[in-house]
């Protein structure tokens, strides 16, 4: 079953490639055919049409630096909660875990009143609040489940040996942990790459739109200019296949990670 739902996966994103790659026409009257196939002019059209340099700037600077602030800010308090086993613990493991259950819906108008008091509506500064905001509480209950399950004999090791805790941590645990901080690293990364509605509930400018946002803004001109849907898969095409290639580089990474131990 799981080999069936990858297999379909795998010919939706093939089929959404080479029809970017087709003449306008052509993906309707052939749609599993391969006539005018060779049209790069769409991937030209799409990056030239909808301002996607910009956006696509906006979105690398914006995820790369929430993803990683994500994972420096949660990795020491994750492994301080699975390693200081209080009472105090449990309880703030466990508002970490209630807050991954907050819609955004939710709290999104009490957070537009917030960062419009403090003057951060329709700016990227305010959006990388939001976003290693919210996504907080995720990557503290991973990791936390993370270091919780690495070995703790090596950490008495190191404490034996004199290492007091900030060295056990800098040096024993994060080496060890790195699988989990690749996961958490690329899973917010995806997530907040394709991430669209805070987006467009906080940027107004064109200027500072992400890649989400400017495909949308895209499909709308294409609606009154006449649709070009070779272009319109060409510009799904730049906004996926980032991410895509991604997953497909760090994919065994993570594997070799968690595989990785203190038995070495």
């Amino acid at each position: 079953m799981v080999w069936l739902l990858a297999i379909f996966n795998i010919g939706v994103l093939a089929w959404m490639g080479l029809a970017a790659l087709r003449e306008h026409t052509a993906i309707f009257s052939d749609p599993w055919g391969l006539s005018t196939f060779g049209e790069f002019g769409n991937f030209l059209k799409a990056w030239d049409e909808s301002g996607f340099g910009a956006a696509t700037l906006n979105t690398v600077v914006l995820v790369a630096g929430s993803a990683v602030v994500l994972v420096a800010i949660s990795a020491p308090a994750a492994y301080a909660l699975a390693r200081s086993g209080t009472r105090i613990s449990g309880v703030m493991a466990l508002f970490f875990a209630l807050g991954i259950g907050i819609p955004v819906q939710v709290i999104v108008i009490p957070l537009f009143v917030m960062l419009e008091n403090i003057g951060l509506i329709n700016s990227l500064v305010g959006l990388f609040i939001l976003y290693v905001a919210l996504s907080l509480p995720f990557t503290v209950f991973l990791l936390t489940a993370f270091f919780g399950s690495l070995p703790e004999e090596v950490e008495e090791a190191a404490a034996i040996d004199g290492a007091g805790p900030l060295r056990t941590f800098l040096q024993i645990s994060l080496p060890l942990a790195r699988g989990g901080l690749i996961t958490a690293l690329l899973l917010n990364a995806i997530g907040l790459w394709n991430e669209t509605f805070l987006a467009l509930v906080f940027i107004q400018d064109t200027d500072l739109q992400t890649l989400p946002l400017a495909l949308l803004g895209f499909m709308q001109s294409q609606q009154y200019s006449g649709s070009d849907y070779g272009a319109l898969f060409a510009g799904v095409c730049i906004l996926v296949l980032p991410m895509l290639l991604l997953y497909v580089w760090l994919g065994r990474r993570i594997v070799e990670g968690m595989t990785l131990g203190a038995v070495k």
